[in-house]
Protein backbone atom coordinates (compact mmCIF):
# COMPACT_ATOMS: atom_id res chain seq x y z
CA UNK A 1 0.00 0.00 0.00
CA UNK A 2 2.66 2.21 0.68
CA UNK A 3 4.45 1.47 -1.97
CA UNK A 4 1.59 2.03 -4.37
CA UNK A 5 0.42 5.67 -2.96
CA UNK A 6 4.80 6.37 -3.50
CA UNK A 7 4.18 5.62 -7.13
CA UNK A 8 1.06 7.62 -7.38
CA UNK A 9 2.85 10.91 -5.50
CA UNK A 10 5.96 10.18 -8.20
CA UNK A 11 4.06 10.31 -11.12
CA UNK A 12 1.78 13.67 -9.43
CA UNK A 13 5.29 15.37 -9.34
CA UNK A 14 5.75 14.23 -12.78
CA UNK A 15 3.30 15.92 -14.16
CA UNK A 16 3.44 18.76 -12.24
CA UNK A 17 7.34 19.12 -13.27
CA UNK A 18 6.25 18.36 -16.96
CA UNK A 19 3.33 21.35 -17.03
CA UNK A 20 5.43 23.54 -15.13
CA UNK A 21 8.13 23.52 -17.74
CA UNK A 22 6.04 23.38 -20.48
CA UNK A 23 4.09 26.83 -19.02
CA UNK A 24 7.70 28.28 -18.66
CA UNK A 25 9.55 27.47 -21.81
CA UNK A 26 6.76 26.43 -24.51
CA UNK A 27 3.72 28.51 -23.49
CA UNK A 28 3.60 31.55 -25.81
CA UNK A 29 2.35 34.09 -23.19
CA UNK A 30 1.88 37.03 -26.10
CA UNK A 31 2.58 37.48 -29.66
CA UNK A 32 2.54 41.13 -31.33
CA UNK A 33 4.44 42.96 -33.86
CA UNK A 34 6.97 45.71 -33.49
CA UNK A 35 8.39 48.16 -36.40
CA UNK A 36 11.83 49.87 -36.26
CA UNK A 37 15.38 49.73 -37.76
CA UNK A 38 17.18 46.79 -37.56
CA UNK A 39 20.65 48.03 -35.62
CA UNK A 40 22.20 44.78 -35.10
CA UNK A 41 21.73 41.57 -36.20
CA UNK A 42 24.29 38.53 -35.34
CA UNK A 43 24.96 34.90 -34.83
CA UNK A 44 26.38 34.02 -31.69
CA UNK A 45 26.91 31.91 -29.05
CA UNK A 46 29.57 29.14 -27.18
CA UNK A 47 28.10 25.52 -27.31
CA UNK A 48 24.67 26.44 -28.81
CA UNK A 49 25.00 29.09 -31.82
CA UNK A 50 21.72 31.31 -32.17
CA UNK A 51 20.61 34.46 -33.95
CA UNK A 52 20.02 37.72 -31.73
CA UNK A 53 18.77 41.33 -32.94
CA UNK A 54 18.36 44.65 -31.69
CA UNK A 55 15.32 47.15 -33.49
CA UNK A 56 15.17 50.89 -32.29
CA UNK A 57 12.20 52.11 -32.09
CA UNK A 58 11.56 55.37 -32.50
CA UNK A 59 10.03 57.28 -29.70
CA UNK A 60 9.34 60.83 -27.86
CA UNK A 61 9.08 61.67 -24.04
CA UNK A 62 10.48 64.25 -21.97
CA UNK A 63 13.26 64.28 -24.05
CA UNK A 64 14.38 62.55 -27.58
CA UNK A 65 15.21 59.11 -26.92
CA UNK A 66 14.27 55.81 -28.68
CA UNK A 67 13.53 52.30 -27.56
CA UNK A 68 15.18 49.21 -27.93
CA UNK A 69 13.74 46.03 -28.47
CA UNK A 70 16.15 42.73 -28.06
CA UNK A 71 14.89 39.67 -29.84
CA UNK A 72 15.90 36.25 -30.91
CA UNK A 73 15.50 34.49 -34.12
CA UNK A 74 14.86 29.86 -34.33
CA UNK A 75 14.79 29.85 -37.91
CA UNK A 76 17.32 30.39 -40.68
CA UNK A 77 15.71 31.62 -43.55
CA UNK A 78 14.45 34.55 -41.70
CA UNK A 79 17.94 35.17 -39.88
CA UNK A 80 19.73 35.32 -43.15
CA UNK A 81 16.79 37.75 -44.71
CA UNK A 82 17.27 39.90 -41.63
CA UNK A 83 21.14 39.63 -41.91
CA UNK A 84 21.18 41.11 -45.32
CA UNK A 85 18.51 43.82 -44.12
CA UNK A 86 21.00 45.74 -41.38
CA UNK A 87 20.32 49.01 -40.82
CA UNK A 88 16.61 48.84 -42.71
CA UNK A 89 13.39 50.03 -41.45
CA UNK A 90 10.66 46.67 -40.38
CA UNK A 91 7.91 45.36 -39.13
CA UNK A 92 8.08 41.89 -37.12
CA UNK A 93 6.16 39.34 -35.58
CA UNK A 94 7.06 37.97 -32.46
CA UNK A 95 6.42 35.53 -29.77
CA UNK A 96 6.94 36.58 -25.95
CA UNK A 97 7.85 33.46 -23.24
CA UNK A 98 8.47 33.22 -20.12
CA UNK A 99 11.66 31.78 -19.88
CA UNK A 100 14.55 31.26 -22.62
CA UNK A 101 15.85 27.88 -23.81
CA UNK A 102 19.99 27.91 -24.67
CA UNK A 103 18.95 27.19 -28.67
CA UNK A 104 16.28 29.18 -29.16
CA UNK A 105 17.86 32.47 -28.17
CA UNK A 106 19.01 34.58 -24.86
CA UNK A 107 15.53 36.41 -25.46
CA UNK A 108 12.14 35.98 -24.37
CA UNK A 109 10.93 37.48 -27.46
CA UNK A 110 11.48 35.30 -30.15
CA UNK A 111 10.83 36.91 -33.77
CA UNK A 112 9.30 34.52 -36.15
CA UNK A 113 8.27 36.37 -39.47
CA UNK A 114 8.71 39.47 -41.24
CA UNK A 115 5.65 41.33 -42.24
CA UNK A 116 7.48 44.03 -44.15
CA UNK A 117 10.76 45.32 -45.06
CA UNK A 118 10.30 49.22 -46.13
CA UNK A 119 11.72 49.85 -49.42
CA UNK A 120 11.65 46.41 -50.84
CA UNK A 121 9.06 44.79 -53.27
CA UNK A 122 5.78 43.55 -51.81
CA UNK A 123 6.41 39.93 -52.97
CA UNK A 124 9.61 40.07 -51.07
CA UNK A 125 8.09 41.70 -47.71
CA UNK A 126 6.91 38.83 -46.26
CA UNK A 127 8.82 35.64 -44.48
CA UNK A 128 7.53 33.64 -42.48
CA UNK A 129 8.81 30.42 -40.07
CA UNK A 130 7.58 26.98 -41.27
Amino acid sequence: MGKKIMGYGLLFLLVVAAVVIWWRFYFVYSEGTKAGVLNTFQHKGVVFKTYEGKIIQSGFRANVQSNEFDFSVEDEKIAQKLMENAGKEMELHYKRYFGTLPWRGSSVYVVDSIYKIFGKAPEESTIRAK
